[in-house]
Order: C-alpha cells, then sequence, then structure tokens
C-alpha cells in the first residue's frame, strides 16, 4: 500500500511538471501558475517525498512507514505548498505576516532541515545552520562580516514567506526546468537507449588499446549529452565498464578511477549539463544556448584528454585489446567512410528538410514537422525491429568478440529522435531551456508508451504483453524521474537558505573585503582560494547547493576584485570557475561520491580511487584558471570560423600536453625535467599573451570620449573593455576595468541598454546614470554614479605565433629525444632477449 502511494504521489509529481513546463495551461486557461506558486507546489512534493522515501535513522524499519513519518510528510508537503495555498492572502499583506504564517514558517525551516538530513546528509544541515546561526548573531560577529542581526519574525518572513530565500531562484530553477531534464534523462535510460549507446561505445573503440577504459570514456560522454548527474552516468555505466576494464587488465583502483573521472564531466557536456548549469541562466543572465556554446570546447577536451590519458595507462601497463571480427582492411575503410559519410547525410537531410518545411509552410509547419517525426520514429522502429534486440551486457563474461558498430546502431536509431529534438529546441529554435526539455521529455515518453507494442505489431509477437509492459515502464520512468529530483529539490531549497542570509545581511558586500584582505588583492591567490571552498563545501553539499554557495558569495567578489586589479573576467567565465570545482569536488578525497561510488563497483578502497581520480582530473582542474585568463577557451572574443579552428587547435595541444606531463609519460616515460618542460610549453600555448604582455601592453587606453563610437563599431555580439572610477556603497574610491558583451549592432546607446547601462553625456564626461536590477551590468558590479574614463582597445604586439611556434619546436624537440630513447631501450631490449 505504501509502495503504490508513493509510486502514484512520485507520478503525481512527473505529471504537475510536464502540466506546468508545458503550453497547455494557456490553451485551455485552467492550471496558469505563476512561478511562486510552482516553486511552492515542486517542495510540497519534495518533502512529502522525502519523509516516506528516507528513513529518519539507520536503526528504522524498512518494511514500513513508521507513522511519525506519515505525520511529517502530510505537514512537510502542507508548509512546503503554503505559499500556493494561501498565495491571495499573502499577496495581500506583504511584509506582515500573521500567527499562522510566522507558524508555519517556523515549521517548514525545521521540516526542511530534517529532510536535507535524511536526503543529503549532515554537512549540507551544518552550512545552513551556520548561515542561520550568522542571521541572529551579527552583531557578535568580527567587525569584517559584522551586522546588525534580525528579529525572528524578520528571518521567517524573508525566509519562507518571500522569493528571497528558499521559494528563490535556485528552487525555481529546480522547479522549471531541471527537474524535465532529470525526467528526460531517466525516460532515456528507461527506453533502453543507455544501454545502446553503451554497446556502441564498445563496437566502435573496444578494439583499440585499452578500449574498455575508453569506452567508459566515450559512453560518459554520451551519457553527459542527457544525464547531469555525476554518481548517476558512475552507476549506470560503472557497472559495466568497470569490469570490463578489469578484465583486460586495468586493476580495480584504476578502472574505477577513470570511471568516475570521466563521470563527473558528464555534469559538463553539453547540451543538459549539471542542474547547477541551468542556474547559471539566472545568476549569467544570457540565455541558454549561449552557457552551452561557451561550454562546449572545454568539455570536450576535457574528454579527448582523458582518452590520451587512458591510451598512456594503456602503453605504459601494455593492455590487450579486445578480438574484433577478422575484416579486410578495404572494407573496414569502406565501412567507416559510409558511417562517416551517411551520418553527415542524415544530420544535413534533417537540419536543411526542417528548414525547408518551416520556409514554405511557415506557422503551419509544426503540425507537418510532427506528422513527419511520428512517420520516421515508426519507420525506425520498423526497421529496428528486423534485428534481435541488444542484450544487456553482462559484466562477467569474456567478450570473445565485438559487434560491429553498425549492427549496434541500427537497433535503436529512434533513441537519436528525442535527443535531436532537444538539440533543435535548444540551439537551433532558441526555446526556453524548460520548454525545450518539455518537447523533448514528450517525445520519449511517446517512446517508451509506443516502442515496444509497435515492435510486437512488426515482429507478430504478443501485443497486449507488450502494452502491459510498455505501460509499466512509463509508470515506473515517471515515478523514477521524480524520485531522482527528490534530493535536487531538497538541496535546491535549503541552498535557498543561505541566499536568503546573504540578502538579508548583506554578506555579499563584506565577502569582498574579506577576500581582498586574503588573498592582499592578488587574482591568483583569490581563485586558488575559491577553488579550495568549493572542494571543502563539496565535500558535504552537492554540486548544485555547492555552485549556489559559493556563485552568490564569491563570484561578484571575483569579477569585482578583477576589475579592480585591471582584469576584466567575463561573468560566465568565473561561473564556470566554480561549476568546475564544485564538480570536482565529487572525486576529490577525502569524501568523493563518485569515486566512492565507483569503487562499490570495483570493489577497492574508495580513499585510492578518489587520489587515482584525482590525478586524472587534473586535466579538468587546470582549465577553469585557463578561461578566466584566456576567454578564447570559451570562444569569448572569437568571431569567424578560422579562429575558432585555431583557438580549439592550440588549446587541444595544450591540454593534451598537460595530460602527458601528469602522467609523466609522453613517447616513453618522462624525465623530471622533460615534463617540467611540457608544462612550460602548456603554459605557453594556453597564455601566449603573457609573454607577449612582458615586452609590450596589451591595451592602449583611449579616451573616454571614443567610447560611444568604439560601442557603435563593435561587431554583432561583441564584447567591449572600458574602465570606470566612481565612489562605492562604502564611501572609497574604485576603479574597475569591466568587459561587458554587446549584442547586434545599432544605436551605441541602445546597445548599452541592451546589457541594463544608461549612460548620459555632458560634453566629453560621460556618467553611468542608471544600472537596471538584475541586468549584466549590474551583476559585473557597475552602479549610478560611475564615470567611464577610458575605453581600452587592444594595442599592437608582436604575434602570438612566436611564442607558440617556439612551444610547438619545444614539443618536437622533447618528442625527438624520447623517440630516440624509446628506440635506444627497444635495441637494448631485443639484444638482451
Amino acid at each position: 500500500m505504501v509502495a503504490r502511494i508513493l509510486l502514484w504521489v512520485a507520478v503525481a509529481w512527473s505529471l504537475f511538471q510536464l502540466w506546468y513546463a508545458s503550453p497547455l495551461p494557456f490553451v485551455f486557461g485552467f492550471g496558469i501558475l505563476n512561478d511562486t506558486e510552482a516553486r511552492a507546489i515542486h517542495l510540497g512534493f519534495a518533502l512529502f517525498l522525502t519523509f516516506l522515501a528516507y528513513p529518519a535513522l539507520r536503526s528504522s524499519p524498512r518494511d514500513r512507514v513508521p507513522l511519525l513519518d506519515w505525520v511529517l510528510a502530510v505537514v512537510g508537503g502542507f508548509a512546503g505548498a503554503y505559499l500556493f495555498l494561501f498565495y491571495v492572502q499573502l499577496s495581500g499583506r506583504p511584509g506582515q505576516p500573521t500567527t499562522l504564517d510566522l507558524v508555519t514558517g517556523t515549521v517548514g525551516i525545521l521540516l526542511l532541515l530534517e529532510a536535507t538530513r535524511r536526503a543529503l546528509g549532515l554537512p549540507m544541515v551544518v552550512v545552513a545552520c551556520v548561515f542561520i546561526f550568522y542571521t541572529f548573531a551579527g552583531q557578535y560577529m568580527p567587525d569584517v562580516i559584522q551586522h546588525r542581526g534580525a528579529s525572528l519574525n524578520k528571518f521567517l518572513n524573508h525566509q519562507w514567506l518571500t522569493t528571497e530565500g528558499v521559494f528563490g531562484i535556485a528552487l525555481g530553477v529546480s522547479t522549471s526546468f531541471v527537474f524535465l531534464f532529470v525526467l528526460f534523462g531517466t525516460l532515456l535510460e528507461k527506453a533502453g537507449a543507455g544501454n545502446w549507446m553503451m554497446q556502441i561505445s564498445i563496437a566502435l573503440l573496444g578494439h583499440l588499446r585499452g578500449g574498455p577504459a575508453k569506452v567508459a570514456v566515450v559512453s560518459s560522454a554520451l551519457n553527459g549529452v542527457v544525464s547531469g548527474s555525476s554518481v548517476s552516468n558512475v552507476v549506470s555505466g560503472g557497472i559495466f565498464t568497470i569490469p570490463l576494464m578489469k578484465r583486460t587488465g586495468l586493476s580495480g583502483v584504476k578502472a574505477g578511477a577513470i570511471e568516475a573521472a570521466a563521470s563527473i564531466n558528464g555534469q559538463i557536456m553539453p547540451p543538459v549539463m549539471g542542474a547547477a548549469a541551468f542556474l547559471m541562466v539566472e545568476y549569467v543572465g544570457i540565455p541558454y544556448s549561449e552557457i552551452v556554446k561557451h561550454a562546449l570546447l572545454p568539455a570536450v577536451f576535457s574528454y579527448i584528454a582523458l582518452l590520451y590519458m587512458v591510451h598512456l595507462e594503456a602503453i605504459k601497463m601494455d593492455l590487450k585489446t579486445i578480438p574484433q571480427r577478422p575484416t579486410p582492411a578495404r572494407e573496414r575503410m569502406l565501412r567507416m567512410g559510409l558511417g562517416l559519410s551517411g551520418s553527415i547525410l542524415a544530420v544535413c537531410i534533417v537540419y536543411y528538410g526542417i528548414v525547408a518545411i518551416q520556409a514554405v509552410l511557415g506557422g503551419t509547419a509544426p503540425p507537418v514537422l510532427a506528422v513527419a517525426g511520428v512517420a520516421l520514429y515508426v519507420a525506425s522502429v520498423w526497421y529496428s525491429s528486423r534485428y534481435p534486440d541488444l542484450a544487456l551486457d553482462d559484466p562477467n563474461a569474456p567478450i570473445l568478440e565485438l559487434p560491429r558498430a553498425w549492427d549496434v546502431t541500427r537497433t535503436g536509431l529512434d533513441f537519436l529522435i528525442p535527443i535531436a529534438v532537444l538539440l533543435w529546441c535548444l540551439m537551433v529554435e532558441q526555446m526556453s531551456p524548460g520548454l525545450s526539455a518539455f518537447w523533448a521529455t514528450v517525445s520519449i515518453l511517446g517512446i517508451v508508451a509506443t516502442r515496444k507494442p509497435l515492435m510486437a505489431v512488426f515482429r507478430k509477437e504478443n501485443l497486449v504483453a507488450s502494452v502491459r509492459a510498455a505501460w509499466d515502464d512509463l509508470i515506473d520512468g515517471l515515478a523514477l524521474g521524480a524520485r531522482n529530483m527528490i534530493g535536487i529539490g531538497i538541496a535546491t531549497a535549503t541552498a535557498g537558505i543561505v541566499v536568503g542570509t546573504i540578502t538579508l545581511t548583506g554578506l555579499g558586500l563584506m565577502m569582498t573585503e574579506l577576500v581582498e584582505l586574503i588573498s592582499g588583492g592578488n587574482v591568483i591567490l583569490m581563485l586558488i582560494l575559491i577553488a579550495a571552498i568549493s572542494l571543502v563545501l563539496g565535500m558535504g553539499i552537492p554540486t548544485t547547493a555547492n555552485y549556489i554557495l559559493v556563485a552568490t558569495l564569491m563570484a561578484p567578489v571575483v569579477v569585482d576584485l578583477g576589475a579592480q586589479a585591471g582584469l576584466p573576467i567575463p561573468l560566465i567565465a568565473v561561473h564556470l570557475f566554480v561549476f568546475y570545482f564544485g564538480i570536482m569536488a565529487d572525486i576529490t578525497p577525502p569524501v568523493g561520491l563518485a569515486a566512492f561510488a565507483a569503487a562499490a563497483i570495483s570493489k577497492e578502497d574508495p580513499i585510492a580511487t578518489g587520489f587515482q581520480g584525482a590525478l586524472y582530473s587534473l586535466r579538468t582542474a587546470i582549465l577553469p584558471f585557463v578561461f578566466i585568463f584566456n576567454p578564447a577557451i570559451l570562444l569569448i572574443g572569437v568571431d569567424t570560423w578560422p579562429q575558432t579552428i585555431w583557438v580549439a587547435t592550440v588549446s587541444l595541444i595544450a591540454i593534451l600536453l598537460f595530460s602527458a606531463a601528469t602522467m609523466n609519460w609522453f613517447v616513453t616515460k618522462s624525465r623530471l625535467w622533460e615534463s617540467a618542460a611540457l608544462l612550460l610549453i602548456c603554459f605557453t600555448l594556453f597564455r601566449p599573451d603573457w609573454w607577449l604582455n612582458q615586452v609590450s601592453p596589451p591595451y592602449e587606453e583611449l579616451p573616454a570620449s571614443e567610447f560611444l563610437s568604439a560601442v557603435g563599431q563593435a561587431p554583432a555580439d561583441g564584447r567591449i573593455n572600458f574602465v570606470v572610477e566612481g565612489v562605492d556603497l562604502m564611501g572609497e574610491d574604485v576603479r574597475k576595468t569591466v568587459n561587458v558583451p554587446l549584442g547586434e549592432p545599432g544605436e551605441p546607446l541602445e546597445r548599452l541598454r541592451g546589457i541594463g547601462l544608461t549612460i548620459t553625456q555632458a560634453g566629453d564626461a560621460l556618467m553611468i546614470s542608471n544600472v537596471d536590477f538584475g541586468s549584466y551590468a549590474k551583476r559585473i558590479g557597475l552602479d549610478v554614479g560611475y564615470d567611464v574614463v577610458a575605453v581600452l582597445r587592444k594595442a599592437d604586439q608582436p604575434s602570438s605565433l612566436i611564442p607558440i611556434g617556439l612551444a610547438l619546436a619545444a614539443t618536437a624537440g622533447v618528442a625527438a629525444l624520447q623517440f630516440a630513447r624509446a628506440r635506444k631501450q627497444a635495441e637494448e631490449g631485443g639484444s638482451t632477449g
């Protein structure tokens, strides 16, 4: 009975989220909810399910739900949904809470903390309690973080009855689209797409040296396309790849570490990045498609570098390959060519076909495209039905022969349809993440509901049994998606307590002074400090909550102190920096959840697995420092395809050389000085401008009178650096160098208003007369009353080809030395034999 209640409440949560994200409420004029009401219902479901799904103690019964937990579930659900249930009354008396309001707020926060303890563990509760204590004890704090304190009424009103605290941005993002992306990934797995992707990886890479480890990397990358959880990536893929790696000679520790290192990168792999990436839409104020564009190259490079590290590990350990079916070289090349050309042709036909239909039919195109999509799906299932279903890989059975890639691919071509829908809506139509996820989820729901019955029809099997199985899969997928969201919903709500404390006490402004005091204004020290904070916090709290906490506290500090130091850091670079190190916490000892999950599968020491995984993940840890100082890797300031190819090529060589240095193996085992040389070469390739800046300044300052003309001349989606001076809220003189994006070409003042900045001109003097609340300009620390004193133009410097050319020449020199040494060792080994 309890199981069925849990099942149907979870299904109801998924259906509510689909309804809220869909256009249906506006079509029928029914069930239209504002953001606050939806967030309240979302938290109500999360609290109710937490108390029923997570026992209070280890000793609690597992065969029934105690009466107290039922009471807590009902009360928690009521408290969570309170803003929905009494929205009209609350909106009529803002800032004037009644006794019921205050009691509900008190009980709600206490139950939220208890739900957090059950679902996420004690560390997250401790963090929240520290911030609650700080709210009330502000007057007793050290001077640098001292504030007046707050009354209980003010605290409860701020945290529970407004959208500044628990029901703030973090819970809003969880409600609006994180749920649907989690549901989308869960349903894809339920349909069998996870096993299909794994088998394709095995077919493509199993024949290579260290092939199973490379399968783990590629399958984790494919999972990362549709999943945003490192631990779920480890569990879903690791049960296959870790035993597979051990079967081919890799130690259990290294097998678990490779899987964990590959899986944490699933959160940085577009298009479906970790839940924290969706929060960036709100925190940075740019569309999700822009975030995907900026995050793409680092994510791809990180996976390629891990593949390279795995290859080096395989060479060092002389790992064996999985045997493949004997095929003549000519046939093998023909198959590869047909596969690549066929894939490109299919993508082009789909893309240009959709564009043509939209151009011809205009507003009537969507129903036509929907019919065409259904027809394509049915045709794909018919084609797949002609071949046996893929069997789940048995991790304990030897692989006698690799399957052919096309033999695997043809069994699940329809799995590509929901992924294509998601990518099209996000990247081409540029719909909101929530609406994109809705249409993608609708498509995978259709597949889960109809694939087995269609297979039964085409194969002339038992239709009734297949319909029943499809219905069970559909209900189970909806319930499992909601179950997977419980922890995220609770985490984002609890993180809201932290955010609410910051807005209530003004802690954000104080943190600027504190970090500046500790780092002495040095940007490198400041970044190292923030990386350490992210890693430490990530040991006890989920990535999403970690990102919210650190981004809220520290991202404005980095931008502000960087601006004061004359380093204009793009806001997206700072948030990705925080995001990356929040993810790194999942593999960093002593508490790396991804490493612990991998160790449980490999049956090895989790700490040893964590340390080995952290070594493999150094190539991910270096990237955030790179894009703070060289934003070109984020495609910022990169306007043409030749520039993009050049940046990508040089950066890829750099990250591969860094990987070789950390593995202490390039062509053969490296000597200490060779690894040091590779690190210096890597630095040069990532930062050729550093060497050039030592001989000539990177920018020249032009007078403020040229600012508006520079804004007008900037290309579409270009960026501009300029200098402002003024007095901050503390009454101190400040000078900042800032970097702002500009939209489409137009009149200069209008382009600036597009980022929330209003400039008043008085002769040659330019003053900021207004900064829109929540705008990009506000987020990077610009304020009313600041004067624009200069605009920066790129100075004429020696070509960056000089340091890059020297670095590549040095690389060739190291490689030549190692080739000669390897040849000599081989000859000596041969003569000894």
